[in-house]
């Protein structure tokens, strides 16, 4: 699979330089050529330069591409960021499981208060495979047929839009996929629809689940988070972060076309670009705090015995990544085991199922993750399926781990006043 380069071909500057008037002028180093777009964003530890264009496109290049002047620019002027905070003001009223599960009672958000805002992150089945429509199995026969999840439909029956949850979703390579009310549409779903009732009803602000993954990917390498060090397992040498297969160590310069981490980078900066454009995410907002992390993973580490077998280290350091970057060390974390996974699992799988165990913060070993992580114990409501298997497609699997790791992430923020 050839993946995206961060930088622009000779051919994409080309075009770049040509391009038609928007706003600020920009110039390539040599002075003899330009082009007008809007900065967007930049990267000081890469160096990555992102501009909005006259149609609305973003485009991407490193700053030395472009000249002095422009440089200096963009190091003395980033782009204005929507007001935030470091989290930890929980919002969260006290209220009781039945309630949890209540319909939304049509009331907007208070938007004097800011946006409790929820990163979801992992691979194929938090980017969501669960059928919507059709017969057995998907969300419409669980709802119409066996009259669950009520709280998903209006009394006509229609699927109901809660305008006090935003759903917002970015996906590398196709960019925002989602920007609306929470309300069942498109084809599949992932946990975000669980996860939004118990959020949404649970939390006295206005709430946005904000996604940004991508399928078949592991947190030994696509994922590997900012600290990671070259290991070695096996006889093999796996890189470090922003390290690649011929240079391990990696610079943390101009990075090759793939790197480890560079799903991390991805995933990260579709996240960061819709909160620096909080208004035009969250109707009307002017503040919000990344109140937490959802985290659904590990299927493609299975298959790595070097990925396996670093899992715990690679998670622990993830977590704090997070927190780190979005400047929110208060935030709490919940993340899903694998559904095929038990204690009984052995080889790479058990190697993944006790890391996610390791981090959980009621029967973990890691005493920093006491009362801000909880791992959810996804097997009983996997329906015998895997996550490999994308659980078959079943759509009450999606909504039952949506629901606890909704109901768990309620349960920290409680617990976290």
């Amino acid at each position: 699979m050839k993946h995206r380069s961060y930088y622009i071909t000779c051919t994409a500057i080309a075009m770049l330089f040509g391009s038609s008037a928007f706003a600020r002028k920009w110039t390539s180093p040599d002075g003899s050529k330009s082009f007008q777009a809007d900065l967007k964003s930049y990267d000081e530890t890469t160096g990555i330069v992102t501009v909005t264009m006259a149609n609305g496109s973003m485009l991407k290049f490193h700053k030395d591409t472009v000249s002095a002047d422009d440089i200096k620019y963009v190091e003395e002027n980033p782009p204005a960021a929507a007001s935030s905070s470091k989290g930890g003001s929980s919002q969260v009223r006290a209220i009781s499981e039945d309630k949890l599960l209540a319909k939304h009672d049509g009331k907007t958000a208070d938007m004097s208060k800011p946006v409790q805002v929820f990163i979801l992150m992992g691979q194929s089945n938090m980017v969501g495979l669960g059928k919507i429509g059709g017969g057995d199995g998907s969300l419409e026969f669980a709802v119409k047929s066996k009259s669950k999840y009520p709280y998903l439909v209006d009394d006509s029956g229609a699927w109901l839009e809660r305008q006090d949850v935003r759903f917002v979703r970015y996906m590398q390579g196709k960019g925002m996929m989602n920007n609306d009310w929470m309300k069942v549409t498109g084809n599949t779903l992932g946990p975000e629809y669980g996860i939004a009732q118990m959020l949404g009803n649970a939390i006295d602000a206005p709430v946005m689940v904000l996604k940004s993954c991508i399928g078949n990917r592991s947190l030994g390498w696509d994922l590997l988070p900012p600290g990671s060090e070259p290991y070695t397992v096996g006889g093999t040498t796996e890189p470090g972060y922003r390290g690649t297969k011929s240079d391990p160590k990696g610079n943390g310069g101009k990075p090759a076309e793939w790197y480890a981490g560079k799903q991390y980078d991805d995933d990260t900066e579709d996240a960061k670009r819709a909160l620096k454009n909080l208004d035009s995410h969250y109707p009307k907002a002017k503040k919000y705090e990344v109140a937490g992390f959802f985290f659904w993973q590990g299927e493609k580490d299975c298959g790595s015995p070097a990925h396996a077998e670093k899992y715990e280290e690679n998670l622990v350091r993830f977590i704090g990544a997070l927190r780190k970057d979005f400047d929110c060390p208060k935030a709490k974390f919940v993340l899903g085991t694998l559904g095929e996974s038990t204690e009984k699992s052995g080889g790479n799988s058990g190697k993944v199922f006790a890391a996610h165990m390791a981090v959980d913060g009621k029967k973990g070993r890691h005493p920093e993750f006491k009362g801000n992580v909880a791992t959810v114990f996804t097997n009983p409501m996997a329906q015998g399926g895997s996550g490999n298997g994308h659980y078959g497609g079943k759509a009450e699997v999606y909504m039952d781990v949506g629901e606890a790791m909704g109901k768990a992430m309620v349960e920290l923020l409680s617990k976290g006043k």
